[in-house]
């Protein structure tokens, strides 16, 4: 792959990275988030024991989370696009190793519900402003290759944090859980500080003023093309987070598995993530974004018209309940990167703002997914499954409805 044509300043006097040790980092990064709120599913009935908590109360430790997450996400990019990629990275992720050690030591549901907030706040500054490094590094089939191996490495993080997570919390206690997301982000944060470049010159950097940031805001968010994109991307993911709130519902009392059996429904969906991720890789370059897109949502609908099809009529079990899960990633994960390219290169000169937004509505989805549709639906398989088909149809209206504002765009301003 060639190097980039943008240099990254003197002064951090670290040379760009191979393309793989970049996709390793960004990956790693990207990681922090499944890892947040995977890892520690499996250990619910745990949490409301040691806490002596109920089920909702410890479910609102992941809708805090996610709404923490929604809110700073906004300013991750903007921070970026004034002082630079490298040093919000960083600082990123020294305040989501304190959070990290505040939730191992919580002696109450109050204190786990604030530390869980302080992860949220940092823990999406490596998901958006990798995104923006990748922009800022490569153009075309090569920003999309590169974006598709990120993807396919950090599939893994979805795959094995639950398992782990089982693990860690059968063999010791779910505050261990918390200790092994310490000594990961400290590990991730050395990697980061010996290898990860500046990417963006101080001499193309924005002011970071109220005035600025207002104006940015208001053209990000204000532009139908923007909520249209983004919002192909953020309701499918919203397809396949609903499945991962009820994980812990879904899995126990539907499926009968135990704390340490959620793989059985995380290694379908992160396989799909990976082969699909896989796919988009292979097809960058070679194939219209458009026809990418249609192809990825034939196997969106598709799996969510399976899943419905097969609870309408028949009980929860393995493997059927899960394998609707492994088409719906796939097609998710041949959706995403070039929509994604396409949100970002809406405004160019502040992609880390419109990286901020479009994480942002995500998230915002996510979190009403965890804290408010997941609990409506996680009472039957079927609803669950009709949840996730109307997230994909929703998504799909949105993309279509991209090519008539298109039109109705350069027709107005002949």
């Amino acid at each position: 792959m060639d190097m980039p044509s943008a240099q990254p300043p003197a002064q951090t006097r670290i040379r760009p990275p191979p393309a793989a040790l970049l996709a390793v980092m960004l990956a790693g990064l990207s990681m922090l988030g499944p890892f947040s709120i995977d890892t520690y599913l499996p250990a619910f009935p745990n949490i409301e024991a040691t806490l002596h908590a109920n089920a909702i109360q410890v479910q609102q430790t992941l809708t805090a989370y996610m709404l923490s997450f929604a809110l700073m996400i906004l300013w991750h990019g903007a921070l970026s696009d004034a002082f630079g990629r490298r040093i919000i990275i960083l600082g990123a992720l020294a305040v989501f190793a304190v959070a990290s050690l505040g939730c191992a030591a919580a002696h109450s549901i109050e204190y786990l519900w604030a530390f869980r907030m302080l992860q949220g706040v940092s823990a999406g500054a490596g998901v958006v402003i990798g995104r923006a490094v990748i922009r800022d590094m490569y153009t075309d089939a090569r920003a999309t290759r590169l974006l598709s191996l990120v993807t396919m490495i950090f599939s893994i993080a979805p795959a094995i944090a639950p398992i782990l997570g089982g693990w860690i919390v059968k063999l010791l206690d779910w505050r261990s859980i918390f200790l092994f997301l310490f000594t990961y982000t400290v590990l991730l944060m050395w990697l980061c500080y010996k290898r990860l470049p500046e990417t963006l010159p101080p001499e193309e950097r924005q002011p970071f003023n109220p005035t600025f940031l207002a104006q940015s805001y208001k053209r990000v968010l204000s532009s139908p093309l923007f909520h249209l994109k983004a919002g192909t991307v953020a309701l499918n993911f919203a397809g396949l987070f609903l499945y991962v709130a009820a994980a812990p519902v879904f899995i126990t009392r539907h499926l009968k598995l135990g704390p340490d059996q959620f793989g059985w429904q995380f290694v379908p969906a992160v396989g799909g993530i990976f082969l699909g991720a896989l796919t988009a890789n292979r097809l960058a370059g070679k194939m219209p974004v458009p026809k990418q897109v249609i192809i990825g949502f034939c196997f969106l609908i598709g799996a969510g018209l399976m899943n419905v099809l097969y609870h309408a009529f028949f009980p929860p079990a393995v493997p059927w309940s899960v394998l609707p899960l492994f088409f719906y990633t796939f097609g998710m994960s041949v959706v995403a990167p070039g929509v994604t390219f396409l949100v970002l290169d809406l405004f160019p000169e502040i992609r880390g703002t419109v990286a901020s937004c479009q994480s942002f509505v995500q998230t915002i989805i996510g979190a009403l997914v965890a804290g408010v549709i997941a609990p409506m639906l996680w009472g039957s398989v079927l609803s669950l499954a009709l949840g996730q088909l109307a997230f994909a149809s929703l998504a799909l209206v949105m993309w279509l409805a991209v090519g008539p504002f298109h039109r109705r765009a350069q027709i107005a301003l002949k």
